[in-house]
């Protein structure tokens, strides 16, 4: 019974994820910063990825349906919010066209290795194919998420760690020290839910998924109450 319904928990994640991507491009419109821009993008690329998962589970896969969950899902929107928090931690020009040239190599390469990539039909009926029998274990489309989200992940996980660190002790910051760390658990929660896509399981991802982006807006809303901490990360920040 609970498999014939699960479609319903990447639903909730998507529209979770939409109202997230608002409120991130409402404040980008009254304060302009590079950061909200980039972490809008991720999370509507994470609501796209989890639309995505209720067509397929809901109405049958295909291999566009696939390709979305896979590009938007398992390995683009780690990058975004990764880049977000490197634009947030250090906000020079140079730094912000490295990262810009970052994403928009990473985002080339997902498109030309997915458009390449050769796919089995047959595990399209599944209800959470995995990608090593869609694409081949092994094979380029496969390995995308070991070879762009993990790292992306470790450098999300670092500067949110980093950024709560130094806020530890702080009264007036308390509210964006949990929030930040909450952000953080969100995160590693979603990132945990790839063991479950990668093996098929359909409950174990959608749980996840679901629980990895609520973590991840409560913290979003939470720290959103606190003062901005200038100076935070190096004396050269400006204000968030």
């Amino acid at each position: 019974m609970l498999r014939g319904v699960v479609w319903v928990f990447p639903l909730i994640a998507a529209l979770v994820a939409f109202w997230f991507a608002g409120s991130l491009g409402a404040q980008f419109l009254r304060r302009r910063r590079l950061y909200q821009l980039i972490w809008m993008l991720a999370l509507a690329m994470f609501a796209i990825a989890s639309l995505g998962v209720v067509g397929g589970v809901a109405t049958g896969w295909s291999r566009s349906t696939f390709e979305v969950y896979w590009a938007l899902g398992a390995v683009l929107n780690v990058p975004f919010l990764a880049a977000g928090e490197v634009l947030l931690l250090f906000r020079r020009p140079p730094v912000a066209w490295g990262v810009a040239l970052v994403l928009v190599f990473v985002t080339a390469y997902t498109v030309t290795v997915l458009g390449a990539a050769q796919v089995d039909a047959a595990a399209f009926g599944e209800q959470l194919p995995a990608g090593r029998d869609v694409f081949g274990a092994g094979t380029p489309a496969q390995r995308l998420p070991q070879l762009i989200s993990i790292p992306s992940y470790v450098v999300l996980l670092a500067g949110a760690l980093w950024s709560a660190w130094r806020m530890r002790g702080r009264p007036e910051l308390k509210d964006r020290f949990v929030g930040t760390l909450l952000v953080a658990g969100g995160a590693t929660v979603v990132a945990a839910g790839a063991s479950f896509s990668a093996a098929g399981a359909l409950v174990g991802f959608s749980a996840t998924l679901l629980v990895g982006v609520v973590l991840m807006f409560w913290g979003f809303v939470r720290a959103s109450r606190a003062p901005s901490p200038a100076g935070l990360a190096a004396p050269q920040l400006a204000s968030s």
